[in-house]
């Protein structure tokens, strides 16, 4: 979607802490339209898992790997916001274990759902995206080098511990109290296309709510990590805009276009744009069918139109160790973010942008824009 967009910087909705989640009324009051109602709520970020190194962390954080303080308070947040949907986009856990050790990937997975059980019971529905932490194992070659590649063995993992919730439509109508619409498990890239070797199902899958169209990527499937699945998201969202999708929203875990907040010391290729030619293939599906994308990997805030004309949301900054060190020039550059998509009866679309530092200060709107109709 083309945008049309307006910067509200850094105001402050609430006084949240981690005890308590109390914007809502504030939110809503600054988001909702006069002139038209808001039909469906969907909220998005990534990346939450942490590092035993990492600062700030308990002791528990330190066993389980993930920084339960962040995405929690961002979770209570989200449901003081209304959301229909909490799309997770990847890195939910920190993986990479020796020789895809499933019981030690299990543990894991189960303690980050039991953070999300609670979405469930407030009427948000939580749907997950596959990130490199998923998917991956990585080794040294013969040279000495990390490799990171993606494994069937993990695929698997990651479906017996997803599957259950991708996607479950008797429960989806029970929490969200609509339909889902446009749902096919066998809708996902094939075997043989984009060099993918393995079976992509509950990987790469899409939906429809609402009038609007989601459509979630795996961004390391076997055989072409760091790729999207291009021609299946050409077909994918050809289909649905032949039923009449008017909103196409792309998730994926790899951003395509790095944010590069230290020029000194920008990230290393290793998202999308590990394969340019593949990335601006892929970006030109998005920009031809007036998509917007979210991602993470980065573990950072940045929201940019790297062509002009569509969006790349990066929200890769629930809770993972920042990726611009301190001090920074752009305060967002290290606070826990998420990003809040409003549809309105009318057809307009609104993207709200909330975070807050380091320090779990005051929550913040720091970014807000309208993607056109």
């Amino acid at each position: 979607m083309v945008a049309l967009c307006s910067v509200i910087g850094l105001t402050s909705i609430s006084n949240a802490v981690p005890q308590k989640a109390d914007a809502s009324s504030i939110q809503e009051h600054q988001d909702d339209k006069k002139d038209s109602k808001v039909v469906l709520t969907f909220s998005t970020v990534g990346d939450s898992r942490a590092d035993a190194t990492q600062p700030g962390l308990t002791n528990q954080d330190k066993i389980w790997l993930q920084n339960t303080k962040a995405i929690t308070r961002i979770s209570r947040e989200v449901q003081a916001q209304k959301a229909n949907l909490f799309i997770f986009n990847g890195d939910m856990i920190m993986g990479y274990s020796p020789n895809s050790d499933q019981n030690l990937l299990n543990r894991q997975y189960a303690y980050w759902r039991g953070l999300m059980a609670n979405m469930f019971e407030t009427g948000t529905y939580v749907v997950p995206v596959p990130g490199n932490h998923e998917v991956q194992d990585k080794y040294k070659d013969a040279n000495g080098k990390t490799v990171k590649i993606a494994t069937q063995a993990n695929e698997n993992t990651w479906r017996s511990n997803m599957g259950d919730i991708i996607m479950d439509t008797e429960r989806f109508k029970q929490i969200v109290g609509a339909d889902i619409q446009g749902w096919n498990p066998d809708n996902h890239p094939q075997i043989g296309t984009n060099n993918i070797v393995t079976d992509q199902k509950q990987l790469s899958y899409s939906f429809d709510l609402k009038g609007s169209h989601f459509v979630i990527i795996n961004t390391d499937p076997v055989g072409n990590d760091s790729h999207a699945p291009i021609e299946w998201l050409k077909s994918d969202i050809a289909n649905a805009k032949k039923n009449g999708a008017k909103h196409i929203f792309v998730f994926g875990h790899k951003d395509a276009f790095p944010y590069v907040a230290e020029p000194a010391n920008p990230p290393s290729a290793d998202g999308l744009d590990a394969d340019p030619k593949s990335r601006d293939e892929f970006w030109q599906v998005i920009e031809d069918n007036d998509a917007t994308y979210f991602c993470g990997h980065e573990h950072v805030f940045n929201v940019s139109q790297p062509h002009g004309k569509a969006y790349q949301v990066l929200v890769g900054s629930g809770g993972s160790p920042f990726e611009v060190n301190a001090p920074v020039q752009n305060p967002t550059d290290r606070m826990y973010a998420w990003a809040t998509v409003k549809v309105y009866a009318n057809g307009d679309v609104r993207v709200n942008c909330y975070g807050f530092d380091e320090n779990y200060g005051k929550t913040k709107l720091i970014k807000s824009f309208e993607l056109a109709k």
